[in-house]
């Protein structure tokens, strides 16, 4: 006798696929580069000649995080995700937190650096010499303010990713579950489960 059609839908994987991990690690590795690489202090030193090639960098990472944060709040309407583990609800929920605040930076960090520099009027300034001319009216103490709350944000991401890694930290080594090793590539994974 053949199994019922509900029996035949696949269990979801204990783990993300290789484009989730791919856009997870990529947009991470980018935010680490884009903030070492930030000009930061008064717009005389952003702007500066001897600053140029910083700032082409920082503004085109800026600029691929916020296209690739695009990416990923598309793939996850459309990819397959793990199962949630389960475990107490404050931890369920403070996991959402941490990840829909997370999202929401990686989206205003980016906007804020544009915004910002348009309303100072300063075009963005790319690597390969692209350079965008502002299409918001100039209003230069807006620009200032906007460019502060950026900095602001700038450090934000980093504490809540640092608060999000450790997390991930506290699940692998403490709670022995498999959050962490379900955004991990392959390879490294069955390297660390030999090990563990």
């Amino acid at each position: 006798m053949r199994p019922s059609s509900t029996t035949l839908a696949p269990a979801l994987s204990p783990r993300y696929n290789a484009i989730a991990q791919g856009l997870h690690w990529i947009t991470a590795i980018l935010v680490l580069v884009a903030f070492i690489y930030g000009p930061g202090g008064s717009e005389q030193r952003v702007y500066a000649a001897s600053r140029d090639f910083e700032r082409q960098i920082h503004e085109t990472l800026g600029v691929a995080v916020l296209a690739l944060t695009a990416i990923r709040i598309l793939w996850r309407m459309v990819g397959i995700r793990p199962d949630p583990l389960p475990v107490a609800r404050w931890m369920g929920a403070a996991a959402k937190l941490v990840q829909f605040v997370l999202y929401m930076l990686l989206f205003a960090v980016p906007l804020t650096a544009i915004t910002s520099a348009w309303l100072e009027g300063h075009p963005l300034t790319l690597l390969a010499s692209i350079r965008i001319p502002p299409v918001l009216p100039q209003a230069h103490a807006t620009g200032e303010l906007v460019a502060e709350v950026h900095t602001w944000l700038g450090d934000a991401i980093l504490w809540v990713a640092g608060l999000h890694a450790v997390a991930a930290l506290y699940h692998h080594f403490l709670l022995k579950d498999h959050v962490l090793v379900s955004m991990l590539p392959r390879w490294l994974a069955s390297g660390k489960s030999q090990r563990d």
